[in-house]
């Protein structure tokens, strides 16, 4: 027996589980279409079906691909606050709000473990971001309800500090923690009645699943990696 037989088969169930993500992927696929479509419709009833569907799949996807656990729940929190921004309600508002917010500090969780392994946070990146956040803030500021202000300032916090961090794991998932921000900035100009491009909804939900498919995919690309060799006084 050679020692690569002896060694116990990890390959090949994962094989198996690569055979099962490409089912849910399509069906991940398939429910986003359904789901912008129907915003683009105005098909209210799709949108309420589709929704709930998004994260669950793309959870499975990533559990099936072996990604972190810290990632599937982040997605699954993310489910969580879909449901409840789906009710047309501020309390069931304020839990979506704090159920993302646990998702995202899943997210941070699982960055700073995997920093290093790509790239550092670019602390050039995470000043742009807060000039940004500071400058929307001041500007959306008068235009928000009141009980509102402190939760979405302290949640946009949170939410610019994943999109900062998420570059440790390469381009796309620096990509999707940037659109992730713009999907809830489009949230923020909605509640303070700003000026609306058509079909606002469209557009929130179109940069939040490709963020989080973009942060997935990042996440997944980038956690087996070991950090690279570095130069120093023994290096032979």
């Amino acid at each position: 027996m050679t020692a690569t037989s002896a060694r116990p088969g990890p390959t090949r169930a994962g094989g198996r589980a690569e055979r099962f993500a490409r089912p849910a992927l399509l069906a991940l696929l398939l429910a986003a279409a359904a789901d912008l479509a129907g915003l683009l419709a105005g098909a209210g009833t799709v949108h309420l079906v589709a929704k709930p569907l998004l994260m669950p799949l793309l959870a499975l996807y990533a559990a099936l691909r072996g990604g972190p656990r810290l990632l599937v729940a982040a997605l699954l929190f993310g489910w969580g606050g879909d449901v409840f921004l789906l009710v047309d309600d501020d309390l069931a508002f304020l839990v979506g709000m704090g159920s993302f917010a646990a998702g995202h500090v899943c997210y941070l969780t699982l960055f700073a473990r995997g920093e290093g392994r790509r790239a550092p946070a670019a602390l050039a990146t995470g000043a742009g971001y807060a000039v940004v956040l500071a400058v929307f803030l001041v500007l959306i500021w008068p235009d928000l309800p009141a009980d509102l202000r402190a939760p979405l300032t302290g949640y946009s916090l949170l939410l610019t500090a994943v999109a900062w961090r998420a570059g440790v794991f390469g381009a796309y998932a620096a990509a999707g923690g940037a659109l992730f921000l713009l999907s809830d900035a489009l949230i923020a100009t909605g509640i303070a009645e700003w000026p609306q491009a058509p079909a606002p909804d469209f557009w929130v939900m179109l940069t939040y699943i490709v963020a989080q498919a973009l942060l997935a995919h990042g996440v997944l690309t980038g956690a087996g990696r070991t950090p690279p060799p570095r130069l120093g006084p023994d290096t032979v």
